[in-house]
């Protein structure tokens, strides 16, 4: 796992987070919606989109770029980018995956959330 430093992907990932508010561009997968109930029942789907805009946008946080290993991923995707936001208190992991075919466009990369759970 390494820190996520490729400015076009980073930027694209950022753009996504940005329009938190807006539904389509950072949505969540069945375990990812399943793991927000069960870890963080407190959080609407749209609190902690903005937890995450919050944490990568505002506070610079760290996104870790993991090649996909997975064989049930690798052909989908190349990488899952991985979150650590502390969320009170406690840590937590979140699994994501970025699509965008036009970086130049900040209305066209979409985040999927693949899961949440205790970090």
């Amino acid at each position: 796992m390494a820190t996520l430093i490729d400015q076009v992907v980073l930027s694209c990932y950022r753009n996504a987070l940005c329009n938190w508010k807006f539904d389509g561009y950072v949505i969540f997968m069945k375990d990812a919606a399943e793991g927000l109930r069960t870890h963080l029942g407190g959080y609407t789907q749209r609190g902690f989109k903005q937890l995450l805009y919050e944490f990568v946008v505002v506070n610079s946080g760290t996104i870790d770029e993991v090649v996909e290993t997975r064989e049930n991923w690798r052909d989908l995707w190349s990488h899952h980018y991985d979150l650590r936001p502390k969320v009170e208190g406690v840590r937590i992991y979140v699994e994501t995956r970025l699509k965008y075919t036009n970086p130049s466009d900040p209305d066209d990369p979409r985040i999927y959330i693949a899961n949440i759970h205790p970090a």
